[in-house]
């Protein structure tokens, strides 16, 4: 297993002042005070400054703060010159509004991650990790669609990189707890109403925390070798739990599955688990066609086979949440305040 040291590096974040950006901000000046360059890269100008607000050039003079869209290649070519680790976290996530406005997911989903990995092909980039979604596994909406076609590329990335030492791989994981558009703060604000919909009472996710999601990544700079797209071994929980974690005396209204969405998020299909691995706190789906020898990796990772026909899905799951448990995670992760 690698050991992660980030001091001395430049790093680059896509869609950086979103949830996960700010979380891996935050942890990556816990760490690694001696950072050379954070670079946070996104087309949100308000954010920008709502960020930069929060860390001021006098007291983070690593930070940069650069606008910009991962659909314009040229900028991204721009902001890529001198930096040695790019998170690619920029995506079109919304469902419904991927739906509505097909092209305009393809574009940054898609063509977004074709950009990055040019850009990073003629950089001196050395690691690549994109975040993925469960979504991906198996997809029945446009989303979930983009960001399969994203995963393959940034997988297939690592066979046309020729002589460079750079690494492209790939996290995925389910609901991040407490992230912009997620099911605990949606229930948090409709508690005082005394109803919650639910879509669902059979319905399940994976969870999951933001500082979670940035190990991950950490995880994934320190030891991929190439082609990985890394699932954590993580919870599940019902929706049903998480109403009455919130809101125990609310009615539950049942408002139907809306389109394009999952009574049970998948991560690993029975497809897939051909080439899944066991890593011990992670599964890693390897590439059909590793540039690596796959009898190296096993043993550097005294990695297991997963069984033929195995799937890793939140209704199935052998680990849960319960009401209690979900409590506790909403105060520590969500909302500090939170009392029942």
């Amino acid at each position: 297993m690698g050991v992660l040291d980030l001091n001395g590096k430049s790093i680059l974040i896509t869609g950086g002042t979103g949830s996960f950006g700010k979380m891996f901000t935050k942890l990556i000046f816990e760490r690694f005070p001696q950072v050379k360059r954070l670079v946070i890269y996104s087309r949100d100008e308000q954010k920008h400054f709502q960020m930069s607000q929060e860390y001021p050039a006098s007291e983070f003079p690593a930070i940069r703060f650069f606008v910009g869209d991962v659909r314009d290649r040229k900028r991204l070519f721009r902001a890529f010159e001198g930096i040695d680790i790019v998170i690619h976290a920029a995506a079109m996530k919304h469902v419904h509004i991927a739906e509505y406005n097909p092209m305009e997911c393809v574009k940054t989903n898609i063509l977004g991650a074709e950009n990055v990995i040019d850009a990073a092909l003629a950089s001196n980039v050395k690691s690549v990790v994109a975040l993925s979604t469960d979504k991906a596994a198996a997809p029945i909406n446009l989303y979930g669609a983009t960001k399969l076609a994203s995963d393959k590329l940034f997988v297939a990335a690592n066979n046309i990189k020729g002589k460079r030492e750079i690494r492209f791989s790939v996290v995925r994981y389910g609901n991040v707890m407490g992230s912009n558009g997620s099911v605990m703060p949606f229930f948090l604000k409709k508690k005082e109403e005394g109803v919650l919909p639910i879509t669902d009472t059979r319905m399940t996710r994976f969870n999951i925390s933001l500082e979670d999601g940035v190990e991950m990544v950490f995880n994934a700079i320190a030891n991929a070798w190439g082609g990985e797209i890394f699932v954590p071994k993580i919870p599940s929980y019902k929706i049903t739990d998480v109403a009455m974690a919130i809101a125990p005396e609310a009615k539950q209204e049942i408002v139907g599955i809306r389109p394009g969405e999952k009574l049970h998020e998948e991560m690993i299909t029975v497809s897939d688990s051909f080439n899944t691995w066991d890593l011990g706190k992670y599964y890693a789906i390897l590439p059909t066609q590793p540039v690596f020898d796959v009898e190296k990796y096993v043993a550097a990772f005294n990695a297991t086979k997963a069984p033929e026909g195995f799937s890793y899905n939140s209704g199935d799951n052998t680990d849960w949440e319960t009401v209690e448990s979900l409590r506790s995670l909403i105060k520590e992760h969500v909302d500090a305040n939170f009392e029942v």
